[in-house]
């Protein structure tokens, strides 16, 4: 059974709603902090006021690049990707070109996962890639996870959170399948309780992109 400190050590915290305010964003540092979460999931412009909020906390702040929908060009999420790092993230979850993925254009889904991880490696900074895979099929999901495997960052992600499906453990258990133990994967998107927490750790999840995990945590202390 995967401890307390194990789950919460899993959680990216995330708020990534367009009308947050500073209050938001302190009850999100706030939260980190007291449950030892992972990482605040946030958008690009509030990473200096979370680091502020979080500084001298080992929760880590994570800047959502090319969000949500990924078609912003290749210069456009390299800039974005080395701003945010500059502002201070430590970890970059990116959205691929879901268009020139549907396109058949792997030559340039790998030289944008390519160009964007090799700036967070040079940074020390954490990469994950987000698939969207509610858009994609099981051969599209399966080609990027195979692009991952040979790139490697350091997460796969099912999803935004945005788009009209979140993480399925079926997802979860085809992107690990194909990446073994050379890329993790994270789970996002509809992970709203324990139950479908632990569901995806079992998958094969190692990170949760999630909103409720203080109900989530709170839920495993209750069943203690």
């Amino acid at each position: 059974m995967i401890s307390e400190k194990e789950l919460a050590g899993m959680v990216d915290h995330t708020n990534l709603k367009a009308y947050a305010d500073d209050a938001a964003f302190q009850k999100l540092c706030d939260e980190a902090r007291n449950y030892h979460f992972k990482m605040v999931a946030i958008n690009p412009a509030q990473v200096v006021r979370c680091k502020e909020k979080l500084s001298g906390c080992p929760v880590h702040v994570g800047a959502a690049i090319g969000f949500p929908l990924g078609q912003t060009t290749l210069e456009c999420k390299l800039f974005e990707t080395r701003d945010a790092i500059e502002k201070g993230a430590d970890e970059i979850d990116y959205v691929i070109n879901i268009a020139e993925l549907k396109n058949g254009n792997y030559d340039y889904i790998r030289k944008e996962m390519e160009e964007i991880v090799k700036i967070c490696r040079e940074a020390n900074i954490i990469s994950k890639v987000i698939f969207e895979n509610c858009y994609l099929t099981d051969n599209e999901k399966r080609k990027v996870a195979e692009i991952a495997k040979e790139v490697k960052p350091d997460y796969i992600k099912t999803s935004t959170g945005f788009g009209t499906g979140g993480a399925t453990v079926k997802d979860v258990a085809l992107m690990k399948s194909v990446v073994g133990d050379k890329v993790k994967v994270k789970a996002a998107g509809g992970i709203r309780d324990l139950k479908t927490a632990l569901a995806m750790v079992e998958a094969g999840a190692e990170r949760l992109g999630t909103s409720a995990g203080v109900e989530i945590i709170e839920a495993y202390r209750k069943q203690q």
